[in-house]
């Protein structure tokens, strides 16, 4: 029964990570589009999708209730993620030459099992 609720757990996590992709690259695409640099369009998506992700990882993966004390310690849960991130989509962009619109799909890819980890021991214990 346990393994059931882990792997329950696990694809809500997933489809949490779908809509905050969503969110995430719908407003990326948006600020580059308008002419925002990447590396600001990119860090402006994370910071909006962070902050959707924070409640919706409380209430509908974890089932936690959000405090101000598991916020404030949530972004701890991003701080590897985001690092990683934002060294990978620059060395795909400036590096490889990966065109900016394409360059975060991978990324996220890469970057979710390090997600999923790190936010349930943060949010569960």
């Amino acid at each position: 029964m346990e393994q059931n609720s882990d792997i329950n757990e696990v694809l809500r996590f997933i489809f949490v990570g779908l809509i905050n992709t969503i969110n995430y690259y719908a407003l990326y695409i948006l600020l580059v589009k308008m002419g925002a640099p990447y590396l600001a369009a990119h860090l402006t998506g994370f910071a909006v999708a962070f902050i959707i992700s924070y409640f919706l990882n409380c209430r509908y993966v974890y089932k936690v209730r959000p405090t101000l004390a598991k916020f404030l310690k949530f972004p701890l849960s991003q701080v590897f993620n985001m690092g990683l991130q934002t060294a990978l989509l620059y060395l795909f962009v400036e590096s490889f030459g990966w065109s900016e619109p394409f360059a975060p799909l991978p990324v996220l890819i890469i970057t979710v099992p390090f997600t999923y980890i790190v936010t349930r021991w943060i949010l569960k214990g």
